[in-house]
């Protein structure tokens, strides 16, 4: 009796183990190491993606890696290529690149599962750039913890994305992370590992935004029919009583008036905060609460996302200075 069971046990253990080995061969060559913006101000240049057509479609997460007018993706089998941004959902905080491939091997988002807590799970990323070249990501195993809603916040100011995530019990909150991608044991496809955020309690979240909340944007994207609805965004919209303008902090920026008008100041007004704090006419806001601007858009959908009491932490380049200045977001 007591060698059946002894049998039973390992041939369990090693078919467990078999599984998770197949899973990794299988999910390796799906993921892919990203590389673009950042490098300043303890900002990784580095991150992670995954393929989700055989024609170089990749879902990432929409962070500053991807301001760049060249981001480069290399492949499992080492194989560079230059990346454009196709689309972003703000909202569902993911963006598609493209890349100029064909017959790749790719996560067919349709067939993604859900799963409840005590899951064992597989976390694959570009954690800590351990990859660059033909090296495999990094791969994590873990359970998840929970399933909820994801109340989380970047600096002092709340995140975009409030809906369901996976909680995982895996170190997954590190630079080169986010993007990564989510597995069961035997690699079937669960979420996106989501961006290094802490919660309302202040510890850092390990945590995977499924695939059936990302897979009618990431659908809606690749074929063409994606269209932003965020209100600051909308042709000859008025900002809401609630949305925060620059002159709330003091400073008039320059007239918006092509796609990428660079967050230059106009104006500073006198006796307000920013002239308190030395701003001035010609200054560059280049980072704003750890994001990076790079236009007057991209700032207003920041002060789109602040709440009274947050924190706006400015970057700005005057000449070749940069001037670090942090206000208190003021109630309405």
């Amino acid at each position: 009796m007591y060698s059946f069971f002894a049998s039973c046990l390992l041939n369990c253990g090693l078919a467990k183990a078999q599984s998770a080995s197949e899973a990794i061969e299988s999910v390796q060559p799906k993921v892919v190491k990203i590389f673009g913006a950042g490098g300043l101000k303890n900002l990784a240049n580095y991150g992670t993606g995954i393929l989700v057509s055989p024609d170089g479609h990749i879902a990432t997460v929409w962070n500053h890696l991807l301001d760049s007018d060249a981001v480069a993706v290399v492949l499992n089998d080492g194989r560079r290529f230059y990346g454009r941004v196709i689309g972003t959902d703000s909202q569902k905080d993911i963006a598609i690149l493209k890349i100029d491939a064909e017959e790749l091997p790719f996560f067919d988002i349709g067939s993604s599962v859900q799963v409840g807590p005590g899951t064992p799970i597989l976390a694959f990323s570009n954690v800590f750039k351990v990859a660059t070249g033909d090296e495999p990501v990094t791969v994590m195993q873990g359970v998840v913890s929970a399933k909820t809603e994801l109340s989380a916040r970047r600096g002092r100011y709340k995140v975009p994305y409030d809906g369901e995530v996976y909680l995982v019990d895996a170190v997954t909150n590190n630079p080169g992370a986010a993007g990564g991608v989510l597995t069961t044991m035997d690699g079937r496809l669960l979420g996106m590992l989501g961006r290094e955020l802490k919660g309302n309690n202040n510890t850092w979240l390990n945590y995977a935004i499924p695939f059936s909340v990302l897979k009618q944007p990431i659908e809606d994207i690749i074929a063409g029919r994606f269209s932003r609805s965020d209100d600051l965004l909308a042709a000859g919209g008025e900002p809401s009583e609630s949305d925060y303008q620059s002159t709330d902090f003091g400073f008039v920026l320059v007239p918006d008036v092509v796609a990428r008008t660079p967050a230059f100041l106009d104006r500073v007004i006198e006796k307000s905060k920013a002239d308190e704090f030395g701003l001035k006419p010609d200054d560059l806001i280049v980072f704003a609460n750890g994001e990076l601007v790079q236009s007057i858009r991209t700032f207003n959908e920041i002060l789109d996302q602040l709440i009274p009491g947050d924190d706006l932490q400015l970057i700005v380049r005057r000449g070749d200075d940069l001037i670090t200045v942090q206000f208190v977001v003021p109630r309405k």
